[in-house]
């Protein structure tokens, strides 16, 4: 996978960029710790299952599925939103980089352009990556409320990109996903000691460090 003659690379930010899978996952437990350590476990377990979901379908589903509530309304949305918000982003800008990503990162910027498609809601993403100092490097950034197979695709037909010269790298099945909705090629990370959540036959790396040149 040291092959870099890409025409673009798209990263997950979550767990690709920086090691920020663990701060979103107590950032949920903490906002539905007040219904229970059993609803707990169920959120997180169902967090940690569907990397790459924007947090307000999992809102909807836990609200539907694990209270039992009538759907959430705009404004308890937009406040479980701003509580998330609260708790994850400081922590996210001062988190660890995924080992080699930034390097990366540098690297390749100044060869082809260098995207981000996240689950994170997309203001609040463009804000961490400036805050982290990474804005100059990437071409454009997007998050939530688009998905990301729409991302992929408006980024290929955007810049005029063959899909399979495009190299996509994630940590979830959702990202994978993506890169198969739009023919690119896929590289999943996962983190040492976490389960594989892809198919057998994609290639999985422990982090970036294998791709700096």
């Amino acid at each position: 996978m040291k092959n870099l003659d890409w025409q673009a690379i798209i990263f997950d930010f979550d767990g690709v960029v920086v090691e920020s899978g663990k701060i979103k996952t107590q950032a949920f437990a903490e906002l539905y710790r007040p219904y229970g350590e059993n609803i707990v476990a169920q959120v997180v377990q169902f967090h940690t299952q569907n990397g790459g979901m924007s947090r307000y379908r999992k809102f909807r589903h836990f609200q539907q599925h694990f209270l039992n509530k009538p759907p959430l309304t705009e404004a308890e949305e937009k406040q479980l939103d701003i509580r998330f918000s609260e708790l994850v982003v400081e922590a996210v800008i001062a988190a660890e980089a995924v080992p080699g990503a930034i390097e990366l990162i540098r690297q390749q910027a100044d060869r082809i352009p260098l995207f981000v498609a996240s689950g994170t809601p997309e203001t609040e993403l463009k804000v961490i990556v400036e805050r982290r100092g990474l804005t100059p490097y990437f071409k454009e950034v997007h998050g939530a409320p688009a998905l990301k197979p729409t991302i992929i695709a408006e980024i290929l037909s955007a810049y005029a990109l063959q899909p399979e010269s495009v190299l996509m790298i994630g940590d979830a099945m959702a990202d994978f996903e993506g890169a198969q909705a739009n023919g690119t090629a896929f590289l999943g990370r996962v983190f040492p000691g976490d389960p594989n959540p892809f198919p057998i036959d994609v290639k999985i790396v422990p982090d970036l460090r294998g791709l700096i040149s």
